[in-house]
């Protein structure tokens, strides 16, 4: 799990969309390639799901897919910017939740 991702909620979905459901190594693969900024963020909460399945379920690294990869709000930044005529506009930057579950694939 990564909580404050600074990125929104949006953006993070369409990296979350893209390694879900499949297996972890490929899904290593595809975020070390991708364009989008956030997927080193969530490569490395991958590798982490990843290697706390190995070390503390003794799951086979082989057969781990990416079973749930769910993006949820998290806190906002709030900043003001001067407008015309002495007023303000308001500015809010968005951070995001990340939560990656990884799960044996089951023998088919």
């Amino acid at each position: 799990m990564a909580k404050y991702l600074r990125t929104s909620p949006y953006k993070l979905n369409l990296v979350a969309e893209m390694i879900r459901g499949k297996k972890a190594g490929t899904a290593l693969t595809d975020l070390e390639f991708s364009n989008k900024r956030i997927a080193a963020d969530v490569k490395k909460v991958l590798q982490a799901a990843v290697a706390n399945a190995e070390n503390n379920h003794g799951m086979d690294v082989d057969r781990l897919i990416v079973a749930e990869a769910t993006v949820g709000k998290s806190v906002m930044m709030k900043r003001f910017r001067a407008r015309a005529r002495g007023r303000s506009a308001s500015i809010v930057k968005q951070f995001s939740r990340l939560t990656v579950i990884v799960r044996e694939q089951e023998e088919a």
